[in-house]
């Protein structure tokens, strides 16, 4: 390749000296961290493994902590422990509830696997009580995979 030759060939040129590359992508904010979103005609590619919330992470944890300083008789009220913590009894309560999230629901939050777009202060709002209706509203869909049909079973002649 020379000068005289400018190269042309997808999303990139080169004329000589310069090599530019193209590569359409968005930024999105998640989780108080920007990602890249490849477009949708993208070629495939090998994703990041998901990486979890810290914030969402640290709120949990605060959440069975202080479940646990209840549980244990330390103290017996909420607003003992938002006393002794120096945090509001409101956000005491609000993080509480992560507590009681369904203990897959709870795997998810520490794999990164939440839905996107979830943040902390939607597990902040009131969630449903039942772990079925929380696995709906912040677990990522589950992707049918192709089953074979099971082989029809005859009985034998008698």
């Amino acid at each position: 390749m020379t000068a005289a030759q400018p190269q042309q060939t997808g999303g990139w040129s080169f004329d000589g000296e310069v090599l530019t590359v193209r590569i359409p992508m968005t930024f999105r904010r998640l989780g108080g961290w920007k990602t890249i979103v490849a477009p949708d005609e993208a070629a495939p590619w090998a994703a990041a493994p998901p990486k979890p919330d810290d914030t969402v992470v640290r709120a949990l944890a605060r959440a069975h902590r202080w479940r646990r300083m209840l549980e244990d008789g330390k103290y017996a009220t909420l607003g003992e422990i938002s006393k002794a913590e120096k945090v509001n009894a409101s956000y005491l309560s609000r993080v509480m509830r992560l507590s009681l999230l369904a203990p897959d629901v709870v795997e998810a939050i520490l794999d990164g696997r939440l839905r996107e777009g979830i943040q902390l202060t939607d597990l902040l709002e009131p969630l449903p009580m039942g772990w079925e209706e929380q696995r709906e509203r912040l677990l990522r869909p589950i992707r049918a995979a192709a089953v074979a049909p099971s082989p029809k079973r005859c009985s034998p002649p008698t």
